[in-house]
């Protein structure tokens, strides 16, 4: 089974490229269609996929959470990813997927593992509405393999925000203060997890700045040259309309490295810093991100730290007037 995790420099080599590879799984037999339905996960979040240890069951946890486990010393809560969906209650969960993003490490049980999937980002696409409405935002993408198989890619933040709560909590956003003329700085985020534009939305909210939000780079991308297009009919600067953009790394259709390579590589968005925000912290993504010219990165989950670079990065950019106005 950890044959399916070798070679993680080659996966690392993958940023940057638009591509991604997502570890395949099954979950049981879905009692509403009688299939079993495939999922997935990028493998950049996993640390190791392993037998299913013993598990220690905890007090007054939600249902879905089976207990805990020690990995090497370290204690981690074990989601039963089949229970938390509704689908598969009745089959085995043998195998464990433990994953690492953001300083967080938890283990998901699963039915099976089945492959390693290398895809281009943009064969990942944004989930239709009713499918998003009726899993609450847990399917970030979808993508479809050949025979008409769908494969399913989880937001694994919005897992670990429902059954840990580790960012249920006000303090997260205390003393955060609006910035003064907060009113004339526009940002555009990218992100395509439901949690992450949450949380974005309530900082800049606090913030008092005015925002466009869009789940992927893509539909970013198509923002922003909209923005450039009316700056040029009027006569001005991409800046005086954006005073920054912040994106995710992981999006369907567009991840934020090409997103960021095409703003840095456009002549019109000089002067518009771009502020990566993302659970996958490792040194080799944030150098990557440097290398097409992202301006800082901001670990997610972390509103105080996104508050105070966002007011730095704004502030020292200069006044924006609103779009309207001009």
């Amino acid at each position: 089974m950890s044959d399916l995790l070798k070679n993680i420099d080659a996966r690392t080599r993958l940023a940057g490229t638009n591509k991604l590879e997502i570890l395949m799984f099954t979950l049981g037999v879905n009692q509403r269609t009688g299939r079993r339905e495939t999922f997935g996960i990028n493998v950049f979040k996993v640390r190791e996929v392993m037998r299913t240890p013993a598990i220690t069951a905890a007090p007054e946890m939600p249902a879905s959470v089976e207990g805990m486990v020690s990995l090497r010393g370290v204690l981690v809560p074990v989601v039963d990813l089949a229970k938390y969906i509704g689908v598969g209650a009745d089959c085995s969960r043998d195998v464990m997927i433990v994953t690492e993003y953001n300083g967080h490490t938890q283990g998901f049980l699963v039915e099976a593992v089945d492959t390693i999937l290398r895809l281009d980002w943009s064969q990942m696409r944004v989930p239709p509405d009713m499918l998003t409405a009726n899993m609450g935002g847990l399917v970030t993408a979808v993508t479809e393999l050949a025979g008409n198989k769908l494969v399913m890619l989880l937001d694994v933040e919005k897992v670990l925000s429902e059954t840990t709560k580790y960012d249920d909590d006000d303090k997260i956003f205390k003393d955060i203060e609006p910035i003064i003329g907060a009113e004339r700085y526009t940002v555009v985020f990218a992100d395509d997890s439901s949690v992450a534009r949450k949380q974005i939305t309530q900082t800049l909210d606090m913030l008092g700045v005015r925002y466009i939000g869009s789940p992927n780079g893509r539909q970013a991308w198509e923002e922003l040259r909209k923005i450039a297009d009316v700056a040029s009919s009027a006569g001005r600067l991409v800046k005086d309309y954006v005073s920054l953009v912040l994106t995710d790394v992981e999006m369907p259709e567009m991840d934020g490295y090409i997103l960021t390579r095409n703003i840095k590589s456009d002549p019109r968005f000089e002067g518009v810093p771009v502020v990566m925000h993302s659970s996958l912290s490792g040194m080799s993504n944030q150098q990557l991100g440097v290398s097409v010219g992202v301006d800082e990165y901001v670990p997610k989950f972390e509103p105080q730290r996104l508050s105070e670079t966002l007011r730095r990065r704004i502030l020292g950019g200069g006044e924006t007037p609103k779009p309207e106005e001009k």
